[in-house]
């Protein structure tokens, strides 16, 4: 039993080999666990999937058919079905060339164009914007993983083939530009690595890990890699004395094992460093002792015999077979001093239990064949719970903002678990810091909502008490509650249990606030004179709930009834899109008559204080007024004045993100504020927008023809494309009036590949 220095990979990380060498490795992949000696089924795939690529290369310079050729290894090395197999050989068929859903169905059955369906729409979602956050794209992050977690409970499998997909691009990223491997490793490491380890597959959560690391860190990166190889023969030999002392004592109490060493990858060092403070000299069990038995009953007898050659560290001992974590991981794990005074770590756990955590939701799985070809159902169904409850989150919550911050704690892959039991023996796993609030809200909704006190070990405690392993809790309820205290979400700790406390405030409140929603939305239109029937269209209605990330009407109300939204960025939304579908020519006299009203207008507003650059500033005399960069008010648009500190008066704009996320001692500074030209004067405003396009040759000399045109003055054009061939160009230039910017903006908007234009708002 020697040492084996896993490295953690799986199969498939040759570069440049044949595809017909690449494929024969495949089917001997498949062969070592498949029950079928059939293959015709991946061998059509693989002349199939050749054919569709034949004329397309990587950026590596390799044939394209050899990055799904490897895909298609990963899969097989975990060990999953032929339909899994054949999907990952086709995966980009349907996207990158001509073959279409309905050649897949007929040439390899439903099973597998669902799956390649599945894995399609997955690319087209765009995560790598969500994170390089900024709130206008945070509703669209939301919705994106929406889509993603549907297409999970619909068939685990797509997620474990587009896995597969991201880790054969992070093996060749090193071919992407330096800011698309900065930007797909990011989304890597807060995307998938805790998909990767929800599901369980450490084989590829680690090696996604690290290759993370490599590209978002390089210079951490390469320093780890150098200074533990410095010393790797030191380490080797100490782990290897170690193991040879475990072997002996183990065969002589008779116990069947294998033992193995372990150094851990290099993402869970660094973690370890930055979250203890620690260099890497100071850090002792970079390495742990692996022991694998055939039961469950030996995994203990090895313990007793460890623990008698070595010092157990106090604190450092989880038994996670009698209590396995929320992914289903099984093992013994203690932490030991050994000869040398050095720390190290020993893991326990059957050949089972081992295949279960480098492969996770893939070594249970319900597809898989016996070797009479029929499928083998397993109770894969416990293993996704958490995928049950973001999928519940997702029906109950119509604000992305709040499931996006639930979904990042759950997905939280670093927090560690407090294990505790209710009076009838049943185990809860709760995140460490919970109180008896989150358990009572881990049992039921109605308990939490109930719940008066608790008893933990027969004894009353504080609502506030931090639960320890081992406790037993008692909730105390009652019929007469008022329902949860906001302070309670002050001292929760799980995603679950402010989840229900927030929806419990929601749905108390929501009628009054729908209600107060509604008359400030009519209170608004009155006092401008606009017509709020002509508004209230659907069309206008589902174009608000796109922009701001609410799934009905109900909800737009009721965040603008407690004040998430403003009534008055609402309605002029509604209105910009009306007077686009509602333009008219005006008459001579109506011109006319504008002209005296607006003359008669200003003449009233010269009795009030006029502040320099066209603005009045209600009850404020003698403050210098200046324009925010964050929204770019220009004439017309709706404003609101902000009281810096030594800094005057900013305007804004009441859609402003800026101004929308006041917090509430902030908000006293707001104070009214509205255009006034002086007579004979012209301004010019910085204004922004974002125009999002179809990315296409010439579109921006398009664009900057459209602007000249209009003999409007560009400060400057940024853009950027994304993997879908989606264009986003922020667009900064010098306009008169809000009614310039609009027939700007309808010019634009009638160029060839334009989708849509927003105002920056911050």
């Amino acid at each position: 039993m020697d040492v084996i220095f896993d490295d953690g990979k799986i199969s498939g990380s040759q570069e440049f080999l044949n595809p017909e060498e690449l494929y024969q490795e495949l089917i001997s992949h498949v062969r070592r666990y498949h029950p079928s000696d059939d293959i015709s089924m991946i061998e059509k795939a693989y002349h199939v999937a050749s054919q569709a690529h034949k004329d397309q290369r990587r950026k590596s310079g390799e044939p394209y058919i050899v990055h799904p050729l490897n895909v298609a290894i990963i899969l097989a090395d975990l060990e999953l079905d032929k339909e899994t197999i054949v999907a990952g050989l086709l995966h980009d068929v349907v996207e990158d060339t001509a073959m279409t859903e309905e050649d897949l169905v007929r040439e390899f059955g439903e099973d597998v164009a669902l799956l390649v369906d599945g894995v399609t729409k997955l690319e087209k979602i765009p995560l790598s914007e969500s994170i390089e956050q900024s709130d206008a794209k945070l509703e669209m992050q939301a919705e994106n993983l929406r889509k993603m977690f549907l297409a999970m409970a619909k068939d685990i499998r797509v997620i474990l083939i587009k896995l597969a997909d991201r880790l054969h691009n992070m093996r060749t990223l090193k071919y992407q530009k330096p800011e698309s491997q900065q930007r797909i490793a990011r989304e890597t490491l807060e995307i998938y690595c805790p998909i990767a380890h929800r599901l369980g597959i450490s084989k590829i959560k680690t090696e996604l890990d690290d290759l993370s690391l490599k590209y978002l860190h390089p210079d951490v990166y390469y320093d780890l890699v150098e200074r533990i190889a410095v010393r790797k023969s030191v380490r080797e030999k100490y782990i290897q004395s170690i193991v040879d002392e475990v072997r002996e004592h183990i065969e002589n109490a008779g116990i069947q094992a294998k033992i193995d060493g372990r150094v851990k990858h290099f993402f869970s060092i660094y973690k370890k460093m930055v979250n203890q403070g620690k260099t890497l000299d100071q850090i002792y069990d970079l390495f742990a002792v692996r022991i694998i038995v055939d039961t469950v009953k030996d995994c203990y007898a090895a313990l007793g015999v460890i623990h008698e050659m070595y010092k157990p560290i106090p604190g450092r001992f989880k038994d996670y077979i009698a209590m396995p974590k929320a992914n289903m991981y099984q093992s013994l794990h203690t932490t030991l001093i050994g000869s040398t005074g050095q720390p190290f770590e020993i893991q326990i756990r059957t050949f089972e239990m081992h295949k279960a955590a480098e492969y996770g939701i893939a070594a249970h799985w319900k597809y898989k064949e016996a070797s009479d070809g029929k499928r083998v159902e397993g109770q894969e169904e416990e293993k996704l719970v958490w995928l049950r409850q973001i999928l519940e989150w997702q029906q109950d919550m119509s604000d992305n903002r709040e499931f996006m911050n639930l979904l990042k704690n759950d997905l939280d892959l670093f927090a560690d678990n407090v294990y505790c039991f209710t009076p009838t023996g049943e185990v809860k796993n709760l995140p460490a810091g919970s109180t008896p609030i989150d358990f009572a809200y881990s049992i039921h909704s109605a308990v939490g909502n109930k719940m008066v006190g608790a008893r933990v070990n027969g004894k009353l405690v504080t609502i506030d008490y931090v639960i320890k392993n081992g406790d037993r809790i008692e909730i105390i309820t009652s019929q007469n509650s008022k329902g949860p205290s906001r302070d309670w979400l002050k001292i929760v700790k799980s995603t679950q249990a402010k989840n229900k406390i927030n929806q419990w405030f929601k749905n108390e409140l929501k009628e009054d606030n729908i209600v107060k929603g509604k008359e400030l939305m009519a209170s608004y239109c009155k006092l401008k004179s606009i017509n709020l029937s002509e508004l209230m269209k659907p069309e206008y209605m589902d174009a608000v709930m796109r922009k701001y990330g609410f799934r009905d009407w109900d909800a737009v109300m009721a965040a603008m009834g407690h004040g998430a939204l403003k009534e008055g960025q609402l309605v002029n939304k509604m209105l910009e899109l009306y007077e686009r579908d509602h333009r008219r020519q005006m008459t001579n006299e109506e011109v006319l008559k504008s002209i005296s009203e607006a003359g008669a207008a200003n003449q009233a507003r010269m009795l009030s204080r006029k502040s320099t650059g066209g603005i009045v500033v209600k009850g404020i005399t003698d403050l210098s007024v200046r324009f925010s960069k964050c929204c770019s008010p220009v004439p017309g648009d709706e404003i609101v004045g902000f009281v810096t500190r030594g800094r005057g008066i900013s305007i804004h704009r009441t859609d402003c993100v800026n101004i929308m996320n006041l917090p509430e001692l902030e908000r006293a500074r707001l104070i009214d504020a509205e255009w006034q030209m002086p007579e004979n004067q012209e301004g010019k405003y910085v204004a922004e927008i974002n125009i999002f396009a179809n990315d296409r040759s010439g579109l921006l000399a398009d664009i900057s023809k459209a602007l000249t045109e209009k003999n409007i003055n560009i400060l400057s054009v940024n853009t950027r494309t994304n993997k879908q061939g989606m264009a986003t160009l922020q667009t900064t230039f010098e306009v008169e009036s809000r009614e310039e910017l609009n027939r700007v903006i309808d010019r634009i908007r009638s160029i060839e590949s334009v989708i849509d234009i927003e105002r920056a708002t911050g």
